[in-house]
C-alpha cells in the first residue's frame, strides 16, 4: 500500500535540501524559524558549535502575547530577535526559514527582523 507523505514530511524534506547549503557561523549564525499552528519560533543557531545563541518565540512572556498564530506576533517575535541578536554583537545573519514557504508569517517575521537591524 502505498502512503501519501504529509505536509510536515514535505517540508523536513524541503529544509533538509536547503540545510545542505546554509550553514552558521560563529560571525554569522543562522536565522532558524519553525512555527506552529498556534506559535513562532525563531533562534539564531552557531552550526560550528551546534549551539543556540539567541532565540525568541511567542511562548516569551515578556512579549505579552494573547495569541501567537498570527502575522503579528511573528512581527513581534522578529523584532525581538533582532534587538537580542545586536545586544550580544550579531549584525549579520543567514535566514533560513525552516522549509516553510515565504510569505505570511515567515515573512512578517523577517521583515521586522530586517527593520529591527538584522541584515540578510
Amino acid at each position: 500500500m502505498i502512503t501519501k507523505a504529509s505536509k510536515n514530511d514535505v517540508r523536513k524534506k524541503r529544509h533538509q535540501h536547503v540545510r545542505n547549503r546554509i550553514y552558521g557561523t560563529a560571525e554569522r549564525p543562522r536565522l532558524n524559524v519553525y512555527r506552529s499552528n498556534k506559535h513562532i519560533y525563531a533562534q539564531l543557531i552557531n552550526d560550528d558549535e551546534g549551539a543556540t545563541v539567541v532565540a525568541s518565540s511567542t511562548m516569551d512572556n515578556e512579549l505579552g502575547l494573547d495569541k501567537g498564530g498570527d502575522v503579528e506576533a511573528a512581527k513581534q517575535v522578529g523584532s525581538s530577535l533582532a534587538a537580542r541578536a545586536l545586544e550580544k554583537g550579531y549584525e549579520t545573519v543567514i535566514f533560513d526559514r525552516g522549509g516553510y514557504l515565504y510569505h505570511g508569517r515567515i515573512k512578517a517575521l523577517a521583515d521586522a527582523a530586517r527593520e529591527a537591524g538584522l541584515q540578510f
